[in-house]
């Protein structure tokens, strides 16, 4: 699992009157920018996609996001893995019910009928609070991300969002408490050479739903056994 993916609204007080149709969304007073990002335990943001209207929901975010474009293009990174004695070709990331079923995301059970899906679900739940705490920590450190934006262009917020979420990297960094603790590699990422049906493949396969139904229920299994050896025990 590479971390838990989700979207928060900034409230954009400085919105011109003429596009506050297009960034405002039910559930809010006002017109909003979606920021759409991943985080690990240790609150580390993995990714970052800001700018997308505040009309849009979760679903419209992440199909124009870039978050699979180098898996589409064939330079990312090896993210094989295997589980229940399954092997799979990607790692994914933790989202709730709105997004789609895709071969990348793995979702919670619904409705969970036995004990072996509540199980599931209350693991994975935990799990999902790491996003909800990021956002909290971005917001409390930062007061002009967690108040109404006052900047009318729409560049200079992107320069502000993107400067806090490194920023408040950074500090994990210096106090220890990231994951990975290792040199930054700033070597160019190679020019890809895949043609429009290799990429197409590509795609297709990290939407794959029978690749996503498949995953959970794997993943079903081995936190149980991982239970089992535990001897029962939740931590």
């Amino acid at each position: 699992m590479l971390g838990s993916l989700d979207c928060t609204h900034w409230d954009w007080e400085a919105c011109p009157v003429v596009w506050q149709g297009q960034y405002h969304q039910d559930d809010h007073d006002g017109a909003t920018i979606v920021l759409d990002v991943v985080a690990s335990f240790d609150l580390w943001i993995w990714h970052s996609f800001f700018g997308m209207l505040g009309a849009n929901n979760d679903i419209v975010v992440i199909n124009v996001s870039p978050i699979f474009d180098r898996l589409i293009n064939g330079v990312g990174p090896d993210t094989s893995f295997s589980t229940n004695c399954v092997n799979y070709k990607y790692e994914y990331y933790l989202v709730y019910g709105i997004y789609p079923h895709w071969a990348t995301l793995d979702h919670t059970f619904t409705c969970p009928t036995d004990d072996k899906r509540k199980y599931y679900k209350k693991k994975l739940e935990s799990a999902r609070e790491d996003i909800e705490r990021a956002f909290g920590v971005l917001k409390k450190r930062w007061s002009i991300v967690r108040h109404p934006a006052r900047i009318q262009q729409m560049n200079k917020l992107r320069n502000v969002m993107y400067t806090f979420i490194i920023f408040h990297n950074m500090i994990l960094e210096e106090s220890g408490k990231e994951i990975c603790q290792g040199e930054y590699n700033d070597t160019p990422e190679p020019i890809t050479t895949l043609n429009k049906d290799e990429k197409l493949v590509n795609l297709l396969r990290t939407r794959r739903r029978e690749t996503n139904f498949s995953l959970r229920s794997d993943l079903v299994k081995h936190i149980l056994r991982n239970k089992q050896q535990n001897g029962g025990d939740d931590n």
